[in-house]
C-alpha cells in the first residue's frame, strides 16, 4: 500500500542551493534535493514537495509578498492534497530575518499556529488522521550575500531547538533537531549543501519507516 507524506517548508525544502549571486533563481537537481532522495529511499511512499522559498511560519513579508505567511499556505496544501498519512514541517529560518523583529518565543509561536492547523479536528478528520514530524532547521550563520537581512539572527535561531522540542512534546508529535546532524552552508549561512540534503533525507526516511 502506498502512503503519502506532505513536506511543508521553505527554500531548504524547495532545494535552493547556497546563494552566490543575490537575486538569481537556482534549484538543485532532483537527484540532490532531500525530498527526491526521500522518494528514492522510501518507494512505498508518495512524496509531496511543498517548499516555497521565503516562506515564514507567520509573517506577511513586505518584500517577498504576503503569501509567504505559512498559515494560509498550510491550509491550502492540506486541502489541495490528500489523503495524507504524514506531514513534515521545517520552517523558522526566514522568521529570524531582522525585518520581522524576531524572538525565539515569537518564532516558536508561529510553529504553534501551524500545528494548531495541522492537528485540528477539521484537518485530521479530512485526512483520516496523519502523523506530524516537526523539524527545527539548522541555525543560520551571518555570512554571505544576504547576511544583512539576518543581522542578529544567529543567536535567535540557535535558541530555537529546545523550544521546538518542548512544543513537539506538548503536542504529542515527533521532533527532529537538524542541527545535531547538519549545518547551513558557509557560503550563505542559510541553505544546505548536497551532503546535508542526503543526511536529512536519510533521517526522515528512518522516521517514515518507524511510523
Amino acid at each position: 500500500m502506498t502512503r503519502t507524506v506532505l513536506c511543508f517548508g521553505d527554500s531548504n525544502t524547495h532545494g535552493t542551493p547556497p546563494i552566490v549571486t543575490q537575486g538569481e533563481y537556482r534549484r538543485f537537481d532532483p537527484k540532490v534535493r532531500w525530498t527526491s532522495r526521500l522518494a528514492a529511499n522510501c518507494p512505498d511512499w508518495t512524496i509531496i514537495d511543498e517548499g516555497l522559498p521565503g516562506r515564514t511560519t507567520q509573517f506577511e513579508d513586505p518584500i517577498m509578498g504576503s503569501f509567504m505567511d505559512g498559515r494560509p499556505g498550510l491550509r491550502i496544501a492540506l486541502q489541495s492534497h490528500g489523503p495524507i498519512d504524514a506531514l513534515t514541517i521545517m520552517l523558522g529560518t526566514n522568521d529570524v530575518k531582522t525585518r520581522f523583529a524576531p524572538t525565539p518565543e515569537k518564532v516558536t509561536g508561529g510553529i504553534a499556529a501551524l500545528l494548531d492547523i495541522a492537528l485540528s479536528i477539521e484537518m485530521q478528520t479530512r485526512h483520516d488522521g496523519f502523523r506530524v514530524l516537526l523539524i527545527c532547521p539548522a541555525p543560520v550563520q551571518e555570512v554571505g550575500p544576504i547576511k544583512g537581512e539576518f543581522f542578529g539572527a544567529a543567536a535567535i535561531s540557535n535558541a530555537l531547538p529546545p523550544l521546538y522540542r518542548s512544543l513537539a512534546e506538548a503536542r504529542g508529535i515527533s521532533f527532529l533537531d537538524a542541527s545535531k546532524h547538519i549545518k547551513t552552508s558557509d557560503q550563505d549561512g542559510i541553505h544546505f549543501d548536497p551532503d546535508a540534503h542526503e543526511t536529512l533525507a536519510n533521517l526522515i526516511s528512518d522516521w517514515l519507516r518507524e511510523i
